[in-house]
């Protein structure tokens, strides 16, 4: 019995020494000793492509544009109260230099909030003369203002339930965002906004 144990142990001793020799275990022994460093690498790499599609689409929503939900009645009946889903072009404004008009419908930050979004349509240009609430519902209504050089005048189309600038003046064009390119949601009331004053009640 112990004379067969030796043999087996010199049997597998012997395999041993033999499979060292081989490729197989040079390659084994090599991509163990490698595995490491290409598990760092595949994360690396990883986090890195993630990296540049976050930076990718913080660009593309800076710059370019994005879609934004809009809701309340300030905006009816060119936008629902109830929210709808619309596409902001930052383009036109940011990187082709296309000037403000009146009737076009803006996004910008709210000056009494500027944490928060929300759409008005450009009624008035700088040097226009304008009249602060021609309806006689806000005092002094029969006030006429000059919109100084850098601002905008902006009103709700639903002007009896919108807050702008009958409120709080004159706008300045570094608050604005973008510009409306479209309504995308719901569908039954898919828009494009090509012509600005067409949409004006």
């Amino acid at each position: 019995m112990t004379a067969f144990r030796q043999q087996l142990a010199s049997a597998l001793s012997s395999t041993r020494a033999k499979w060292r020799s081989t490729s197989y275990h040079r390659d084994w022994a090599d991509f163990k000793s490698r595995a490491p460093q290409e598990k760092g690498k595949t994360v690396a790499l990883s986090a890195l492509k993630f990296l540049n599609l976050a930076v990718a689409v913080h660009l593309v929503g800076e710059y370019v544009g994005s879609v934004r939900a809009m809701a309340g009645p300030s905006m009816e009946p060119t936008l629902g109260d109830r929210g709808e889903w619309v596409i902001e072009d930052r383009l036109s404004y940011t990187l082709l230099g296309r000037r403000i008009a009146r009737g076009d419908l803006v996004t910008l930050r709210s000056p009494l909030d500027p944490y928060r979004i929300v759409c008005k349509r450009v009624l008035g240009l700088a040097g226009d003369v304008v009249c602060v609430d021609p309806t006689g519902r806000l005092a002094p209504s029969t006030e006429h203002v000059i919109i100084p050089r850098g601002h905008v005048w902006i009103s709700g189309d639903n002007a009896a339930m919108s807050r702008d600038s009958r409120t709080y003046g004159p706008v300045s064009v570094g608050l604005i965002t973008g510009k409306l390119f479209a309504r995308v949601w719901p569908l039954s009331k898919f828009t494009v906004f090509r012509d600005p004053m067409t949409y004006i009640d």
